[in-house]
């Protein structure tokens, strides 16, 4: 096997800790300053994170944990800690060297032209919207923070790469931005990147190979799923009944279709893609194949070839993404052009994909989840369109074969339920929150609202109970599951796929093989922000809308069909004649 590039570290000179103390003016413009904080906690398990709340000086749990206090700037550590090689002198940065990678709602990623195994990643805000230096910093530190001392226990370290917060100089971020701009999808220019602060996280390219140092020259394929929500609301708490046969995405898809945001409703199915079952998996990664959206994309070697922006996007071209893909699964090239041709292509990715979600053994939390987390509630979607197909012929939908405990999968929607409660049992609490900081709005900190999100923050999410007992503690705990879950029910899944060469079959790294190949992979999470406590009371307000416009829609269908079988049985004329 090839021996993976030399790493180059960036030097840097160090800079005081003392908060509050500016960047002394010798301090190099360029320098790359990554961050970190120190936090200590013990960690006891479910019936410690009981005890903390139950025990705590003020009677209602969510102390702040021991810690070190935050520096206003970051502390001075190598690039080669990330495993980076970006080949920069001191004080020296070119936004040539940069290009636009993607973004979010939020931040927007450049990724380094030459050294692609490495991304910046910017916070972006509207307009109006200024933030401090100092609080955009920490506003970083706390996902990093957050990755490091909550996902990483609950999804496997191997799966989260949370990076560092580092100082940029900021004519270099300000020219970036005026580079990038016309690379933007106009959808998303309603923010504008932060050129103001100059922080930024650096983190490793996931659409690369995070298992090993590997050779620059092979090819590598990427594919980014947002499997979204995993299961359909089992709370008591939940009023409307059509949430307990259909699952939050396909109800939420039509009203997406009738508000524009896309040209058609999508097959894909959350359900059918964590239901473990393989038929119902490939149906799911087909439909979202089919129609990506924003739940699909597909990168080779670094480049976004397939995917869509936005409704003005043009119709997924499945020969042009096969005429990409079959190097990687044909390589002896002994498959014929054309629709065959194609089908063949994206079965293969199709099932290689499926092997991949199902394989894993990193342990995490959920290898020791308490059974109160198990799957409940109904297990297939009544607006899948694999299940009403299934319905149609007389068939039942085969539920699951269940995902294996060690799969990044079942994980991931294990973290979801711990929205034990539903929006709809979950609004009530975090207005008692609400209410208690209108009284105590200096016990906002201690409540770790805004973090720190360090290791007893994560021990007090392991209180799975539901048995309301009136206190604020109670009430905090389930809006900090709940933040946790809806992060879960939005992250992203990376799939990195290089075909293996003849000589790596003593390479210890994973290996899924395909009908004419064999893959080594790594699988990674993404978009692991906790999400913010000031979004409940629009999450509310958007459930009710999502699940009202689909009742209506799906009434009135009902109605139609209704109708037509009526009108047909008024024209009906029974003529007898004469044997």
């Amino acid at each position: 096997m090839a021996a993976g590039p030399p790493t180059v570290a960036i030097n840097v000179r160090k800079v005081s800790r003392t908060r509050n103390r500016p960047t002394p003016s010798w301090q190099a413009p360029g320098a790359w300053l990554p961050a970190a904080t120190v936090c200590e906690s013990p960690r006891r398990g479910r019936a410690g994170a009981a005890a903390d709340r139950r025990s705590s000086p003020d009677g209602r749990g969510w102390c702040p944990a021991r810690r070190a206090a935050p520096s206003s700037r970051p502390r001075v550590l190598a690039c080669e800690a990330l495993g980076l090689r970006l080949g920069m002198e001191e004080g020296k940065m070119d936004e040539n060297e940069w290009g636009y990678h993607g973004e979010g709602n939020k931040s927007l990623v450049v990724a380094h032209a030459q050294q692609r195994c490495v991304v910046l990643r910017f916070l972006k805000f509207p307009p109006n919207r200024k933030k401090t230096s100092e609080e955009i910093f920490q506003h970083l530190q706390n996902i990093v923070d957050f990755g490091k001392n909550v996902m990483k226990e609950f999804l496997g370290e191997s799966y989260v790469h949370c990076g560092e917060v580092v100082q940029l100089p900021l004519e270099f971020v300000k020219q970036l931005c005026l580079k990038i701009q016309s690379e933007r999808p106009e959808s998303r220019c309603d923010k504008d990147l932060d050129t103001l602060s100059g922080y930024a996280m650096c983190l490793p390219n996931l659409t690369r190979l995070q298992t090993y140092r590997f050779a620059e020259h092979r090819p590598i394929l990427c594919v980014e799923i947002k499997p979204k929500c995993g299961f359909i609301p089992f709370s008591s708490d939940v009023t409307h009944e059509m949430k307990h046969k259909v699952c939050r995405y396909c109800m939420h898809q039509h009203l997406k279709v009738a508000t524009g945001k896309w040209k058609q409703i999508s097959r894909y199915c959350p359900l059918d893609l964590y239901s473990g079952n393989k038929q119902r998996m490939h149906f799911a990664l087909k439909s979202l194949l089919q129609e990506a959206q924003n739940n699909l994309k597909i990168f080779k070697n670094g480049e976004l070839i397939y995917g869509c922006k936005d409704a003005r996007s043009p119709v997924a071209d499945w020969s042009e993404l096969a005429h990409h893909l079959k190097p990687f699964f044909f390589p002896s090239n002994g498959l014929a052009s054309g629709p065959h041709c194609t089908r063949a292509v994206i079965r293969e990715l199709v099932h290689v994909i499926t092997r991949v979600l199902l394989s894993g053994s990193d342990k995490g939390w959920a290898g020791t989840l308490s059974p109160e987390l198990g799957p409940q509630g109904p297990r297939v979607c009544e607006a899948s369109p694999f299940s009403r197909s299934l319905r149609c012929q007389g068939k039942n939908t085969p539920e699951r074969s269940g995902l294996p405990k060690g799969c990044l999968l079942y994980k991931t929607l294990q973290v979801q339920m711990l929205d034990l409660l539903d929006i709809e049992g979950l609004y009530p609490l975090y207005n008692r929150v609400e209410r208690y900081l209108e009284e105590f709005p200096e016990e906002r900190k201690t409540l770790q609202i805004d973090g720190p999100y360090d290791e007893a923050f994560y021990q007090k999410l392991l209180d799975l109970s539901t048995e309301d007992d009136g206190t604020v503690a109670f009430a905090l705990t389930k809006v900090q599951q709940y933040r946790v879950a809806m992060t879960a029910k939005d992250c992203s899944i990376m799939i990195a796929l290089s075909p293996c060469l003849q000589d790596a079959s003593s390479d210890q790294r994973p290996v899924i093989p395909s009908s004419r190949s064999r893959f080594a992979f790594s699988v990674s999470v993404l978009d692991l922000d906790l999400k913010p406590y000031e979004s409940i009371p629009h999450q509310y307000k958007l459930d009710g809308k999502i699940v009202n416009y689909y009742s209506k829609t799906v009434r009135a269908k009902d109605n139609a069909v209704m109708s037509t079988r009526f009108k047909e049985s008024e024209d009906c004329t029974l003529v007898l004649h004469k044997v």
